[in-house]
């Protein structure tokens, strides 16, 4: 599914956030260190090599809502941003820190004049946040700060199960524009 709020594509596919090979950037839900982990961050640190992680580790700790820029090494991805969201239950408030995640992420794209952005759902596996709700939270900062973007146009939701995607399509479909 695809939509186009202010000038900025946003679309829902199914898929693998490390074969995205025509977006500029992927976003990583990574951990406070920066290093390999599991899901999301264990797939993009094997896809990109020993060399992602080797650049990352020195940019953190993270906060959580905060996001880091880096190459893509082995990607076929310019850069890979690390976003840090939030534990459900324990990161307050979890709404403002998760959306800050999208924001910061699209800032550091921005400021890096990138066009593209892929996104996997951040925070919705280990760290608990509820599917629903951080689906909206993710759609709204992305559709708030669409307006203000110059150089992104063209901003993925990169979904693992079709479970997932269809909340993705139902959010978006009823966005405001």
């Amino acid at each position: 599914m695809r939509r186009d709020i202010k000038g900025v594509t946003l679309e829902c596919v199914q898929g693998n956030i490390v074969e995205q090979p025509d977006m500029e950037a992927i976003v990583n839900a990574a951990n406070k260190w920066l290093r390999r982990g599991g899901g999301v961050a264990g797939a993009i640190h094997k896809a990109a090599g020993p060399g992602l992680e080797k650049e990352a580790v020195p940019l953190g700790p993270i906060k959580p809502g905060e996001a880091v820029l880096t190459g893509g090494h082995n990607l076929p991805n310019k850069h890979v941003i690390h976003c840090l969201g939030p534990v459900y239950g324990t990161d307050k408030p979890e709404a403002v820190l998760l959306a800050n995640c999208y924001r910061h992420a699209l800032k550091l794209a921005e400021d890096a004049g990138l066009e593209s952005v892929a996104f996997p759902a951040i925070s919705t596996g280990i760290f608990g946040y509820p599917k629903e709700e951080a689906t909206r939270v993710a759609l709204e900062a992305v559709a708030e700060i669409a307006p203000s973007l110059k150089s992104v146009k063209h901003i993925r939701f990169v979904l693992f199960s079709a479970g997932d995607l269809k909340v993705y399509e139902d959010i978006l479909a009823g966005l405001d524009n």
